[in-house]
């Protein structure tokens, strides 16, 4: 089975985690925080947070040749329990009921003013 990395860092110094793994016919993409093309936090609600860690999310997906279809497992982590039901908002946006993934959800003390992170697992047969 072969294994590629994607997204690898560039910089010196840059920590040691790739984008995303392509496995077999498994994708697993590292989780995904509210940056812009730049690498910049983009603050403000859950519901910008989520639609742009989100996008991001689906720009790698895709980038690899697979589609938000294909994602069979996602897990995010929120920060506060109280932007569940806006993060289920967005959320919903990406995912459709008959394409829905398995799911974990929980809450996690987050750094620099994050609300949230995700990440996901897709498969597509090679």
């Amino acid at each position: 089975m072969a294994v590629e990395r994607i997204g690898l860092p560039t910089k010196p110094g840059a920590l040691p985690f790739a984008k995303a793994v392509k496995a077999g016919g498994f994708l697993y993409v590292s989780g995904q925080v509210p940056r812009d093309e730049n690498g910049e936090i983009v603050y403000g609600t859950m519901l910008t947070q989520a639609k742009v860690a989100l996008d991001n999310l689906k720009k790698i997906v895709e980038g690899a040749g697979y589609s938000m279809e294909d994602v069979i497992k996602v897990e995010a982590w929120i920060d506060d329990p109280r932007d569940f039901g806006d993060f289920n908002k967005v959320y919903a946006k990406y995912f459709s009921a008959e394409h829905a993934p398995a799911r974990v959800t929980v809450q996690a003390k987050m750094m620099s003013d994050l609300r949230v992170e995700v990440a996901c697992v897709a498969y597509k047969a090679e």
